[in-house]
């Protein structure tokens, strides 16, 4: 009975315009039966809790499934999210993933992080877990935000502060071997083609920055270039519509090297890199 529920839940969500109806159906279904998404063939028919409706019928109304279940995951992490916190996605997993590896390219014993706007805290969280000798500082402005972060670092070594990105870790200046954020980068312009789960349901703070999307981002050069030593790394995750336009911030002028795009799974352009040039 489940899987035919499901499948029935599935075309519900798809006719609602949800991007991933089956995935979502899946989910939930586990979430209310208290399986995983691979045990729900196990559930009995005299199993089947009717509250799966009353979910299904919140994603419908394109509610975030993360909000439902007040859990999302992020490369090798379970988070705690819900209102007031921007939900992490998947295109941000590639971001991290380079920067785990310009990290562990570099001959430093004992690297020193920087994660700006870190929402949830799903940046600093898994550059801790997988550089397990970095030191991870982070920073989030939202109080409403904060209650989250601090939930999901409560048993971490990650530094976190509540302050602005633009004047963050005074204390660190030139000693930084990384700089990463996902800031906000939503034009003002686009509000209306934003989709409801992010646009409804996301704060407007972790969303939107100014009238081209970049004056966060503009922002953040400047504090990552006080930030990081002569030759530490900044990246930056953009829009994919904002291929080109980052790197081009990080300028010769302004004291970088090597400014660049990189594609994300669906070699779409994801983030920009740039290297703190050398005295």
């Amino acid at each position: 009975m489940l899987l035919a529920e499901v499948a029935q839940a599935t075309q519900r969500l798809a006719d609602a315009g949800v991007p991933s109806p089956r995935n979502d159906a899946e989910e939930l279904a586990a979430f209310v039966h208290g399986v995983k998404r691979g045990e729900l063939h196990s559930v009995k028919d005299s199993d089947f809790d009717a509250r799966y409706w009353e979910v299904i019928a919140r994603r419908e109304q394109r509610e975030p499934l993360q909000h439902i279940t007040g859990r999302a995951y992020f490369r090798y992490l379970e988070l705690q999210v819900g209102p007031g916190v921007f939900v992490p996605r998947p295109e941000t997993e590639s971001v991290v993933g380079w920067a785990i590896d310009a990290v562990r390219a570099m001959d430093v014993v004992e690297p020193r992080i920087v994660d700006l706007c870190t929402g949830s805290g799903a940046i600093a969280l898994a550059l801790a877990q997988e550089v397990p000798r970095s030191r991870v500082h982070a920073v989030e402005l939202s109080e409403e935000a904060l209650r989250w972060t601090r939930k999901n670092m409560a048993d971490s070594r990650v530094d976190l502060r509540q302050g602005n990105a633009l004047d963050a870790f005074p204390d660190l200046d030139g000693h930084v071997d990384l700089v990463i954020s996902n800031p906000p980068y939503i034009p003002l312009t686009e509000w209306e083609y934003v989709a409801p789960e992010a646009r409804d349901y996301d704060p407007e703070l972790a969303l939107f920055s100014g009238e081209d999307g970049l004056d966060l981002i503009r922002g953040i050069e400047r504090t990552a270039h006080r930030l990081l030593r002569p030759g530490g790394v900044v990246v930056i995750e953009h829009a994919d519509t904002q291929g080109g336009q980052v790197p081009w911030i990080f300028t010769e002028e302004r004291g970088w090297a090597d400014a660049a795009d990189h594609p994300d799974l669906n070699n779409r352009p994801r983030f920009a890199t740039a290297r703190k040039a050398l005295p």
